[in-house]
């Protein structure tokens, strides 16, 4: 199973940037095709849905992705065609050539938003697991998504992620064998005003995911 999950996420990459260099490729032609394709709204109406990019952000063990695949599921189930992108399908695919360097983490985030922006103009809704740690760097993803970025901040104590921490990635960033660590040895700004915020040491991970659901239905609802 794990197998057929890890191939199924490189498709996925591999798809996603192969539409990402075509585009890239007609901004640079002469003769435009995009007046000639369906619009997001045509796709929108035929799904059912709005699409937007729901951007969940929070310190490594926040629960980020746990979250993000409970809320898929309860979509799934009323019918919502959705996508989940996280560090797993991404750095293993369209990004497996960057590093965490600053400049890479920059380039990280543009990639996805611009992957995400080709879900939702399919009528796709995406859901993005990503620490994406300053404000700078989630700020290029809202420019890229504009008004389809809906920032969702998983505000989880780092104590609490330390305690998780199932790869043991804190142990070893305290040590300092992981250098630029977030939350660590490397900052993590808070988002100032998000869309939602989930206080998750506060509730379960069922009433995270409830909680996320109820408030993300009414901005995903078509008419």
């Amino acid at each position: 199973m794990s197998f057929i999950l890890n191939q199924t996420h490189i498709i996925l990459s591999k798809l996603c940037l192969d539409l990402y260099l075509e585009i890239m490729t007609l901004n640079n032609n002469i003769f435009s095709v995009f007046d000639k394709v369906l619009s997001k709204e045509e796709k929108e109406r035929q799904l059912n849905q709005k699409a937007v990019t729901i951007w969940l952000t929070g310190l490594s063990g926040s629960g980020k992705t746990t979250i993000a695949v409970g809320l898929e599921k309860k979509l799934h189930q009323l019918g919502f065609l959705t996508q989940v992108l996280d560090g797993d399908n991404i750095r293993s695919g369209i990004n497996q050539d960057l590093n965490f360097s600053n400049e890479d983490r920059v380039e990280n985030i543009r990639r996805i938003a611009e992957v995400s922006k080709l879900f939702v103009n399919c009528g796709v809704i995406t859901i993005n697991c990503f620490v994406s740690p300053t404000i700078e760097i989630r700020a290029q993803a809202k420019s890229i998504l504009k008004d389809s970025f809906i920032e969702v901040f998983i505000n989880t104590p780092i104590t609490i992620c330390e305690k998780r921490d199932v790869k043991g990635l804190y142990k070893k960033a305290r040590k300092g064998e992981i250098k630029d660590f977030t939350g660590i040895s490397a900052p993590f700004e808070s988002p100032k005003c998000p869309n939602i915020e989930i206080k998750t040491a506060l509730q379960s991970v069922e009433e995270s995911v409830e909680e996320l659901f109820v408030k993300i239905l009414p901005i995903i609802k078509y008419g």
